[in-house]
């Protein structure tokens, strides 16, 4: 029994590929009866009608699109700008994104808790040698230098003020000596 003609598409025969043979693209061609041939080229004809037409209507919808984007005052940049904040919207609706907002959020509250603490830390140790006894005795003999050298000033002040009262006094007394010794 013959299968129906109008199941052209359906057959199970090869349509041989661009990079066949010549030679088997005639062999099938030879074992098709004329009858099969004229009815694939008329398929043939009839599909490349379709296409081309589809093509026609396409390129006239593609031309109406434009119009009215023209129209409506949208080019290119805004349907990007759309397209990108669409995208994003989408991005950021994910369970993953979510998720790994979270985790980053989490993460940054951690990292800002243990820099906390670790400058409390380092305050901490600051006061611990500021007060500790040996910070103390260099302290005072810091002062008691600056007592000999200076004199007029009652004893106290700052740390700072102390380290630049006694530089300042030995570069006096420096400058004192070199120009006792040449005087000399």
């Amino acid at each position: 029994m013959e299968p129906p003609r109008d199941q052209g598409l359906l057959r199970s025969d090869s349509i041989p590929e661009v990079g066949e043979d010549a030679a088997a693209t005639v062999g099938m061609a030879e074992t098709l009866s004329e009858e099969e041939q004229d009815e694939l080229r008329k398929e043939l004809a009839k599909v490349e009608e379709e296409i081309q037409t589809l093509s026609q209507v396409l390129a006239a919808k593609e031309k109406h699109l434009a119009e009215i984007k023209r129209k409506l005052g949208i080019n290119s940049l805004q349907e990007l700008r759309q397209n990108i904040t669409k995208s994003w919207q989408d991005v950021t609706s994910t369970t993953a994104y979510k998720k790994t907002s979270e985790t980053l959020s989490q993460a940054g509250q951690k990292a800002s808790a243990a820099f906390s603490s670790v400058g409390s830390v380092i305050t901490k140790k600051f006061e611990d040698v500021r007060n500790s006894p040996t910070f103390k005795s260099f302290e005072e003999k810091v002062e008691s230098l600056k007592s000999k050298v200076g004199g007029s000033k009652p004893a106290g002040g700052d740390f700072g003020e102390v380290l630049n009262s006694a530089a300042n006094a030995s570069a006096t007394e420096t400058t004192a000596e070199q120009t006792q010794e040449e005087t000399h």
